[in-house]
């Protein structure tokens, strides 16, 4: 499957292909008339990167992930440790914002209560 018939089955930007193709994860080479051609392994590569972007990683972080998994070495604790880190923020993000929830429905509260 090329690019643009990817892009379109996976919904996936191209954007995101051409970093996947830049960084050189597309394995052996698949070039037909000048084009990647994406096998089964390339589409659960992106499949991992699209999942990578959805949870806010950026994508330099991507782009270290991806190395560390299709690396030589077995890479699960520093893959692990970058999952965690990102969800430390996440939640960290989540609590902020639960604050200003607060916040706002105390000020609800106080115009209700006036109205009455």
């Amino acid at each position: 499957m090329n690019i643009d018939e990817t892009s379109n089955q996976y919904q996936i930007p191209i954007k995101i292909l051409k970093e996947y193709e830049n960084w050189g994860f597309c394995g052996t080479k698949k070039k037909v008339m000048g084009s990647w051609e994406y096998d089964d392994s390339d589409l659960e590569n992106l499949r991992i990167i699209m999942t990578l972007h959805n949870i806010g990683f950026e994508t330099t972080e991507i782009e270290t992930y991806m190395k560390l998994l299709l690396g030589q070495q077995t890479t699960d604790t520093e893959r692990l440790q970058m999952l965690e880190k990102k969800r430390i923020e996440i939640l960290n993000e989540i609590h902020s914002q639960e604050k200003q929830l607060d916040h706002l429905d105390y000020l609800r509260y106080k115009i209700r209560s006036h109205m009455e």
